[in-house]
């Protein structure tokens, strides 16, 4: 049987052609800060890594899914705005400043999406990513206004970690009952509480972040559907593998946070790559085959290949955070580091070719004798039988 004809893609994909660049950039810029050599080089390359990454790629492509979902002209000047700053932050001959001030319009506009988007449900899980995306606004505020990095990256996690928690509860509503809502709201609420602390003091925020995280994550884990669909074969099994693994990796910075309070040097390397890679990263992979066909109405069917860019994230954060971090074995650090380089590229080279080569071809029916099941008189009596039951 011949596979259905395709879909022309959506003009949305143009959107999407920015946080490519942001990617393949932030890529290059982590190649740069392992102290390995990059195709490109530039002095800002390295300055802009998690800004590149987060909002610039990240930020861009969940503003698009939510621009997709309200189905508004206007609602598409967030991911526009994201996918322009990210461009700027490359650009050397233009001011720093300017990428800084697009990032905050753009988070802005982003935050403002889900007004209207909640306002049609009144859902507690866009409450909750508006909450996250009004984090990264501030997150973009703050960086703007000279803070480090290593300052404004707790706000990036509250963001990633609230926006993709909320989407995993609109997917499990059964599992979790109807105080999901409410319950999120609480875990949101005490993720915000510890980020407001860590203005005041920097260690007891971290502490609390990490306690905050910790209790989300058991909290997820316990009812997301994953536990089950995870012995289901195909597409549904690589996808709860991947929730489940990006469940691990937040449980694994929320206790270096608990336990160390404030990160620094290794432990400061584990927490960001951990969220950030392992958890986020992680789950995109999971709902690639879902999120992106409707988004830019173009066939993402799973295919097993899709398990090699995933089990290499796996094992390069192994790597990095159990050989180079804990140990401070620099070579370990460095491979680990080189290996989630590749299994970023080998995740975009596979779904690109998934997505060219389209849905797999089904095999024609055999054809059956006169008479035999699928005969005119078999489906008369199938019919009967079906009206019987129905």
């Amino acid at each position: 049987m011949s596979a259905p004809p395709r879909r022309r893609p959506s003009w949305r994909l143009g959107w999407m052609l920015p946080a490519g660049l942001a990617l393949l950039a932030g890529l290059d810029a982590a190649l740069l800060l392992l102290g390995l050599p990059a195709p490109v080089t530039t002095d800002r390359l390295p300055l802009v890594h998690g800004m590149l990454l987060v909002l610039g790629f990240v930020g861009t492509l969940i503003a698009l899914e939510r621009a997709t979902a309200l189905d508004r002209w206007y609602g598409f000047l967030a991911p526009g705005l994201l996918g322009l700053a990210g461009i700027s932050l490359l650009a050397d001959p233009l001011p720093l400043a300017v990428g800084q001030v697009l990032l905050v319009v753009g988070t802005a506009a982003f935050t403002l999406v889900y007004i209207p988007l909640w306002r049609r449900q009144h859902d507690d899980a866009v409450l909750v990513q508006l909450l996250a995306a009004g984090l990264a606004c501030g997150g973009a505020l703050r960086w703007a206004g000279g803070a480090l990095f290593d300052d404004v990256l707790p706000w990036l996690i509250g963001f990633v970690v609230l926006t993709i928690a909320a989407e995993r509860v609109e997917l499990a509503r059964i599992t979790l009952g109807p105080s999901a809502g409410p319950r999120l709201l609480a875990h949101a609420a005490s993720i915000v509480a510890a980020l407001l602390i860590g203005l005041w003091h920097a260690e007891a925020g971290a502490v609390l972040l990490g306690v905050a995280l910790a209790a989300l994550a058991i909290w997820l884990v316990q009812h997301d559907v994953a536990r089950r669909t995870v012995r289901m074969p195909g597409g549904p099994r690589f996808m709860a593998a991947a929730v489940l693994a990006g469940y691990v990796w937040l449980a694994v910075a929320a206790g270096v946070l608990m336990l160390g309070g404030r990160p620094v040097g290794g432990a400061y390397d584990a927490v960001a790559h951990a969220i950030l890679l392992g958890y986020t990263l992680s789950m995109i992979m999971a709902h690639s085959t879902t999120i992106l066909p409707a988004v830019l109405r173009i066939p993402l069917p799973y295919r097993p290949a899709l398990w090699l860019p995933l089990v290499l994230l796996q094992l390069s954060l192994v790597v990095r955070l159990g050989l180079g971090d804990a140990l401070q074995w620099r070579p370990a650090w460095q491979l680990g580091g080189v290996l989630g380089v590749l299994a970023l590229l080998l995740f975009v080279v596979t779904a690109v070719t998934s997505a060219l080569l389209g849905p797999p071809r089904t095999p024609a029916p055999a054809s059956l004798p006169r008479g035999g099941p699928g005969s005119r008189r078999d489906r008369r009596g199938a019919g009967a039988l079906n009206g019987a039951v129905s």
